[in-house]
């Protein structure tokens, strides 16, 4: 699973010029979901987007993770994340999990994440969708659970 997470102090997302999820402060997380991921890859994405100390302490330090600066989620599906461009001018997206797997995979992430108490919005899976946000910082990190040491 892969993510880029950014540090937001407003973002929405809108599906036919309908916002579909909006949020303050807090974190707008696009997710691609690789073919072959667990249980494991969820629970590592899960803990990073909930505990990455990517927030301003009193000191103005990155040092507080979300659940301590109370921001809220905008968890948007984005499969174009495993697009792979180094042969040709068409990426490949051959690494990113079938449809219906990343759908499940997608919706797990999101009720994981509410679990914790976080206030949690999203786009719609498989549309077309615009998203709108303001970066804070900016900060933007990209996690792939794949290149980590669990």
């Amino acid at each position: 699973m892969r993510v880029v997470i950014q540090r937001v102090s407003k973002a929405k997302v809108e599906v036919e010029g309908r916002t579909v999820g909006r949020i303050g402060p807090g974190v707008a997380v696009l997710v691609a979901v690789c073919a072959g991921d667990t249980d494991r890859d969820l629970a590592f994405i899960r803990k990073k987007i909930l505990q990455l100390r990517i927030f301003p302490d009193d000191a103005g330090r990155m040092n507080r993770s979300l659940l301590q600066a109370g921001g809220a989620i905008l968890l948007v599906s984005q499969f174009t994340l495993y697009g792979d461009c180094r042969k040709g001018n068409r990426p490949s997206f051959s690494r990113a999990a079938p449809p219906a797997a990343a759908r499940t995979e997608y919706r797990r992430l999101a009720e994981l994440l509410r679990e914790a108490g976080v206030v949690v919005e999203t786009g719609r899976f498989g549309a077309m969708m615009a998203l709108s946000l303001v970066n804070d910082g900016p900060v933007t990190l990209i996690v792939d659970s794949r290149k980590n040491t669990h």
